[in-house]
């Protein structure tokens, strides 16, 4: 074990838990009903609505898995800095009239919406579902991010033993989290960030220092694909090998597709519409949406570390330790525990925000009509508690039970999953052409279609993303290939098919309020 590194760690640990559970008086409210524990309250200004929102979308598994990409596949794992770029125009378009119904009307969820504005309780369980599948296994990789680096720092073990580091911060992040609500991330996404930026320039100014400048760090990882290409080909039989500084011609529209496919699909997990709802209004949330491409910057940078690993002679197992190696190939003791601390760090605040987003779904979308429609806010409140530990230890149980392989393939399925939604979700906030049943049946087909491309296509276990081989002979995200037949099929269905729904809503709801 790194004693140095592992003390620095352990102290700021300890710093964002003692802001876990004082984040509770901060912004005081009743945390014994649902807009005050799982939203905040909606009273996040421009800057903590900035911190949260990034805290949310740039997470500890960005930090491990983005390099981890660019150092398996060079110029392909980049393909999150466009995606990144894309989603905030799309989410300044959308968000602003989400946070204006959903406020007019006490919305909580993306199904408290659909049913107020489909009156469809089917489409909304559907929709709630959905969130709650595809946010598990994304739990479940921020936690991967913190055992990595904890690995990092010398803790060793065996079976369960191995996973005991994890399931001691797990708790406590469950404890807070509990206790505070939304305003724990909220208070911790302030650290985490400045820990972020510190660290990541840090390394981009001295690692290439170190290598000789940026030209022979570019240079010298290009010779490690060049390598790798030759021999690929040379081997018995001979291994199809994609790596390199700029795309092949096959990782072209793998590439473009995947960039869209998850830029379509990042808000509407229930942690991102979470993150959202908790501002105190539409100018908040477009404020934001001007200045988050800041992370996109940041993100870039990040994507470099694997370039830095190839360039500095790294041999890894597991692409996913590219990180951890390489700040402590470069770095003083001390230095790598404030890092290790910031990327664990990085895992707390987005795992707490997804688990009290799909909380805020069960609570209110699947328990409350489906089992008992008489719950006062108190009651609705521990419930949206009590399932956010139940989601925490079941991302917890997949990292325990499940390799984690098999837990990055689900949470790619997820994405898959969870751009059926998208639909619904963007037809309700701009047109009243489309209507509920067509919806669902929309959203059926979407689903029905992903698993069976992906059960054709036959994804590898090693592969990095699920892509379909069209018939045109490219390769393409199987969620863009889906949620656009989604998206035909219920635009088609409701031209001929009555609307049987009732909308609660009008046209005046999603515009700014006049003051």
């Amino acid at each position: 074990m790194n004693v140095v590194a592992t003390s620095v760690f352990i102290f700021f640990f300890l710093l964002v838990t003692v802001l876990g559970f004082w984040a509770s008086r901060w912004k005081a409210g009743d945390l014994n009903s649902l807009h005050q524990w799982g939203l905040g309250g909606r009273q996040f200004g421009p800057w903590v609505t900035w911190f949260l929102i990034g805290g949310d979308l740039y997470t500890a598994y960005t930090v491990i898995a983005v390099p981890g990409l660019v150092y398996a596949l060079g110029a392909y794992g980049f393909f999150a800095v466009p995606y990144t770029v894309l989603m905030y125009p799309l989410a300044f378009l959308l968000m602003p009239r989400f946070w204006n119904v959903c406020a007019k009307h006490g919305y909580v969820t993306a199904g408290d919406f659909v049913l107020g504005r489909f009156g469809s309780k089917w489409l909304e369980l559907a929709v709630s579902v959905t969130g709650i599948l595809a946010t598990m296994p994304y739990i479940a990789l921020q936690l991967l991010g913190m055992e990595i680096v904890i690995r990092g720092l010398g803790f060793q073990g065996e079976g369960l033993m191995a996973h005991v580091p994890l399931t001691i911060a797990f708790v406590i992040l469950a404890l807070y989290t509990y206790s505070a609500g939304l305003r724990a991330p909220a208070v911790i996404a302030f650290v985490k960030d400045i820990m972020v930026y510190v660290f990541v320039i840090a390394a981009v100014v001295y690692i290439p220092y170190q290598l000789g400048g940026f030209g022979s760090m570019f240079d010298g990882a290009g010779k490690v694909f060049e390598g790798m290409v030759a021999a690929g080909a040379a081997a018995n039989p001979p291994k199809v090998v994609s790596a390199g500084l700029t795309l092949t011609q096959s990782q072209i529209w793998p590439f473009l597709t995947l960039a869209v496919g998850s830029t379509l699909a990042l808000f509407m997990y229930p942690h991102s519409l979470t993150g959202v709802l908790s501002a105190n209004g539409p100018k908040t949330i477009r404020f934001n949406m001007t200045m988050l491409p800041l992370y996109s910057l940041i993100l870039g940078l990040i994507a470099l570390f694997g370039l830095m690993g190839r360039a500095a002679g790294l041999d890894l197992k597991n692409t996913g330790d590219v990180v951890p190696q390489l700040f402590l190939k470069f770095f003083p003791d001390w230095f790598v525990g404030f890092s290790f601390a910031a990327i664990a760090i990085a895992a707390l605040v987005p795992a707490a925000m997804m688990s009290i987003g799909a909380a805020n779904t069960f609570t209110r979308n699947i328990w409350r009509p489906f089992v008992n429609a008489q719950m006062t806010d108190k009651q609705e409140s521990d419930m949206a508690k009590l399932i956010s530990l139940v989601v925490k230890v079941g991302a917890l149980l997949i990292i325990v039970g499940v390799q984690t392989q098999f837990a990055l393939n689900f949470q790619l399925l997820g994405g898959i999953i969870m751009l059926q939604i998208f639909p619904a979700l963007c037809f309700g906030l701009f047109t009243r052409k489309v209507h509920g049943q067509p919806l669902l049946i929309g959203w059926a087909v979407g689903m029905v279609l992903s698993l069976v491309l992906i059960w054709i296509s036959r994804t590898p276990a090693g592969a990095i993303v699920p892509m379909w081989s069209s018939p045109l002979g490219i390769g393409l995200y199987i969620g863009v290939v889906t949620v656009a037949a989604n998206a035909l099929v219920s635009y088609v269905l409701s031209l001929v098919m009555p609307n049987v729904g009732t909308d609660e809503t009008m046209a005046t709801d999603y515009l700014d309020a006049k003051l």
